[in-house]
């Protein structure tokens, strides 16, 4: 595979603003999950109460009046919160075909506790299972909600210019010709062309470009692009409908409908398993009639419905909400968030990871890489007078250069500072010239210069004194620091490994060899990254593509599991994923396949030990030899031993 990446430099203030603009919004959003998980609980909750009274009075008051049709009622009143949902449920799937669902199973094992006056039984199995149901649904819910907390607030308003009076205006209602104000660190909600002199603008969600983009007037800039300087104003040319980023989003919804859905474990063991006890049962009550004596309906009525006691899967409609539950919550602590308990179950099998390039293994931001000065020059002065002139640029190429070359010297008087835009920086110092940009900068003054672009894998920054080519620094956005170990460790896991970027080839070729990932190709359009994720997933391999820009979230979406940088990452993409890093740490993407093994290990040992155990229990109820207080407590038994089972990975270290 050809060699290739793309980059997307980040703007880490931006986020850090609209945070504290959310805080309040995101202390009401707790507010509301609080008060939301409290009314999920509340139905269990007052069951619970109910049958614990009646298993008292039952068992140790046992008033004379607590007998009959009170008896009854008492319990029934402890059923109905939490049981009326399910057999509900259970109405809905069978109108639409689905008869053998595990609603169906908890409907009829239920009733038929009832039916041989069984009631605290009843509404115990009952009780677990909308629990376990309650536990599930919360675990996605709270990661939907951290999901949500994440995305940056996309740009639904905008400042038109009315009679030279800026006016807020929503980004839909906003005509064709009019004009935009855009601040600095805004984001551009309508395609345009730019009425300011020149812009400098980050369009790294859109292009996956890592060098920041200076506009002139008269260029077109697109919706999604963030202005990194000084007020700009913008003419609309495009309908917000119409606009680059309306339309990559319309390929997310494209690209999502391509994904199959991945189903639950629990309801594909549910249209197997709850036939077949159903079957069993009916023949546990009906067959003896051919074959033993003195036959009475009743009392293998009364063993068919001890058998369906029996066979609620209390343990699996505890544990394995649980044990998922479990993988969520140690994903959350960890700074993952997974936005359903399927995506465990598919990470645990990803057999190849897909990965951008900026955002994802490097930092997004610009640091020097490398100088190249000419003998005859002192580096250390050049140096020094080059990060002095950059200090009247507010591009982000002057703050790498800052970074690297330290203080800057105040005492050098500069004359007629001219910043040439899409080039560079000119100026006279000592009545000496001083040249920094771009080799087109160079030939517009006529320096001549012995150095090949084509050959230089990074950005280059030219420097000419005193009509002579200096040298010129080299800069480029750094690998994170996890990065070489999170390769090395999806190679342990045996998963394969390859980076699709939109970003200069030689830079992709270089970073991919930097950290010894073996395919990598570069100069690619959002398109061209579905259509390569599109090769891979036709060798029947299971893919996972990490990313982070609008332009990765078509591939993000198409991908079996989708994985999104969120602490700095683009809306469409966090939205769009399966599973979102929050701190945009690369390591954790081992992590999350190694939480979603873990996850797995313990629900199939769940599944193992219900199964053995229930399977022993069903035969000595069919035989008569289980009673239904023993089958209860042999139930709830392996139920807490699943539970204890499941809550180990919150403590597990990955």
């Amino acid at each position: 595979m050809e060699e290739c990446c793309s980059t997307k430099p980040k703007q880490e203030h931006k986020h850090k603003h609209e945070h504290k603009g959310h805080d309040h919004d995101h202390e009401h959003s707790h507010d509301t999950e609080n008060k939301s998980v409290l009314r999920m609980f509340l139905p269990a909750m007052f069951s619970f109460t109910i049958l614990v009274v009646g298993i008292a009075l039952d068992h140790l008051i046992k008033p004379e009046w607590f007998t009959g049709s009170i008896r009854f009622i008492w319990y029934l009143a402890a059923y109905i919160p939490v049981g009326l949902p399910v057999l509900k449920e259970a109405f809905e799937s069978i109108k639409s075909g689905d008869v053998f669902s595990e609603f169906f199973l908890m409907g009829i094992a239920t009733v038929g506790a009832f039916a041989i006056g069984e009631y605290p039984e009843g509404v115990a199995v009952m009780l677990f299972y909308s629990v376990g149901e309650v536990f599930q649904a919360m675990a996605v819910t709270r990661a939907k909600s951290n999901i949500k907390y994440l995305l940056d607030q996309r740009p639904d308003e905008v400042t038109v210019l009315k009679e030279g009076k800026p006016q807020a205006v929503k980004a839909e209602k906003v005509n064709i010709g009019e004009i935009i104000q855009l601040k600095s660190g805004e984001k551009l909600a309508l395609d345009g062309e730019l009425l300011s002199e020149t812009a400098s603008f980050n369009t790294s969600a859109l292009t996956g470009e890592s060098k920041p983009d200076t506009k002139t007037k008269g260029e077109t800039v697109l919706a999604g692009m963030i202005n990194l300087n000084t007020v700009s104003e913008v003419k609309v040319t495009t309908a917000y409908q119409d606009s680059k980023l309306s339309k990559i989003l319309e390929l997310v919804q494209n690209a999502t409908a391509q994904k199959a859905p991945t189903e639950l474990f629990i309801r594909k063991f549910a249209k197997i398993y709850t036939p077949i006890v159903v079957f069993l049962a009916i023949g546990i009550t009906f067959l003896p009639y051919f074959f033993a004596e003195n036959y009475q309906f009743r009392d293998w009525l009364y063993r068919a419905l001890v058998f369906l006691v029996i066979s609620c899967p209390c343990a699996l409609v505890i544990s394995i909400p649980l044990g998922y539950f479990g993988g969520i919550g140690a994903g959350s602590r960890n700074g993952i968030l997974f936005k359903g308990s399927n995506f465990l179950d598919v990470l645990a099998n990803i057999q190849h990871v897909v990965m951008d390039k900026t955002g994802t293994l490097t930092e997004g931001v610009f640091k020097v890489q490398e100088i190249h000065f000419n003998n005859e020059f002192n580096k250390d002065e050049i140096v020094k007078l080059v990060n002095a002139l950059e200090s009247k640029s507010s591009h982000p190429v002057a703050t790498a250069i800052h970074e690297f070359a330290g203080e800057i010297d105040h005492s050098i008087q500069f004359e007629s500072v001219e910043e040439i835009p899409g080039q560079g920086l000119k100026a006279l110092v000592d009545n000496k010239e001083l040249l920094v940009g771009n080799l087109k900068l160079l030939d517009q003054f006529g320096i001549k210069y012995d150095v090949d672009s084509e050959n230089i894998i990074y950005t280059l920054i030219a420097v000419a004194y005193d009509k002579k080519f200096a040298g010129y620094f080299t800069i480029a956005d750094a690998v994170k620091s996890d990065a070489q170990s999170a390769i090395n460790r999806l190679k342990a896991l045996h998963v394969k490994t390859t980076m699709l970027s939109g970003d200069k080839a030689s830079v992709v070729k270089h970073v991919a060899a930097q950290l010894g990932i073996p395919n990598a190709c570069g100069d690619l359009l959002p398109e061209d990254k579905v259509n390569k994720v599109k090769e891979i997933k036709a060798g029947k391999e299971s893919v996972a593509f990490v990313g982070d820009g609008v332009n990765d979230a078509p591939v993000v979406a198409l991908s079996d599991v989708g994985i999104a940088m969120g602490g700095l990452g683009s809306d469409a993409t966090i939205e769009t994923a399966d599973v979102v890093i929050q701190d945009d740490m690369p390591g954790k993407i081992p992590m999350a396949i190694n939480i979603g093994k873990q996850t797995r290990k313990i629900v199939w040992q769940n599944i193992t030990l219900a199964f053995t155990i229930k399977a022993s229990v069903l035969i000595l109820g069919a035989g008569g030899l289980a009673t239904m207080w023993e089958a209860v407590f042999a139930d709830v038994g392996v139920a807490l031993l699943a539970i204890l089972n499941a809550v180990r990975i919150q403590r597990m270290k990955f």
